[in-house]
């Protein structure tokens, strides 16, 4: 059986047809391996914007690779890099893309990569801006495509860091996740906080941040607001909300008006509005 691992760019146009066989007979019975899973030490990165991302910032974290034929011209440098630096790529259809990502949008590209590296609250702290800075930090929220449209709104208005639960920051960020971070994922850092909420609060404050808990109601209007230089935002969950005792800890409670037609903004939505007028407030 010849080696179902391209290496070069000609080798994929060649080997059209082989390559393009079923991921199932022709990867598992060379490598005697599941090619549904990454091996437990990898995740599987996918849609074009977050595998090119990754290789633009991380590219020595990529591990293999899958590309559609309608791809290969506009991911040939990452396959060039594959050639020359030994990482296998395979040509393969999108049935066989989407059996590896189980998701219609993959976009033509998948990889398999080492996972974002995970920081420490103190370490974060110790390389995060000296004077204005903004964060995220996230209350329960796991939903993966709110989770990526939060880093993508993170990474567009500069923010330096999410700051997630230690359980949740250890799960690490999913493809479905990067894919609609659309390569934001790369851009921020994933910090990892303590078990007690208080303890995270008189480090962050030690070193000049304010935290901001957003609420649905009874807080102060967002637009009247004088933002602190160095600010994190914390948004609670999906369905439930800020948690009541965490955002009693807060420096301050923040509400963004609406009509009241509905109760609230989606998560992602109030982050990014909250990113917008944090950054407005600098200029």
């Amino acid at each position: 059986m010849s080696n179902p691992w391209l290496k070069n760019k000609g080798d994929a146009e060649r080997s059209r047809k082989p390559a393009e066989r079923s991921i199932g007979a022709a990867e598992g019975a060379e490598r005697g391996e599941s090619p549904a899973r990454p091996s437990r030490d990898e995740v599987r990165w996918y849609g074009f914007n977050a595998v090119l991302a990754t290789f633009a910032q991380r590219p020595e974290a990529i591990r293999k690779v899958y590309v559609s034929g309608s791809r290969l011209r506009d991911a040939a440098d990452l396959l060039k890099w594959c050639a020359d630096n030994r990482i296998g790529y395979r040509v393969v259809d999108d049935a066989d893309l989407e059996r590896l990502t189980k998701a219609q949008h993959h976009e033509g590209l998948v990889a398999d990569v080492l996972p974002l590296p995970v920081l420490d609250l103190q370490e974060w702290l110790d390389k995060a801006p000296a004077t204005r800075d903004c964060a995220i930090w996230l209350d329960g929220v796991g939903n993966p495509h709110n989770l990526g449209a939060i880093l993508r709104s993170t990474a567009h208005f500069g923010a330096s860091a999410l700051l997630l639960p230690a359980s949740r920051a250890a799960q690490g960020i999913s493809g479905a996740a990067a894919r609609v971070a659309e390569g934001g994922a790369e851009h921020v850092r994933i910090v990892a906080l303590r078990e007690r909420p208080i303890d995270n609060l008189t480090i962050l404050r030690r070193h000049g941040y304010r935290a901001l808990a957003t609420v649905v109601e009874g807080g102060t209007n967002l637009f009247r607001a004088e933002l602190p230089d160095k600010t994190v935002w914390m948004l609670g969950a999906e369905g439930e909300g800020m948690d009541r005792s965490l955002a009693e800890l807060a420096d301050t409670r923040i509400s963004i008006p609406g009509t009241g037609h509905v109760e609230s903004l989606n998560v992602a939505n109030a982050a990014a509005v909250l990113l917008a007028a944090s950054f407005a407030a600098t200029e």
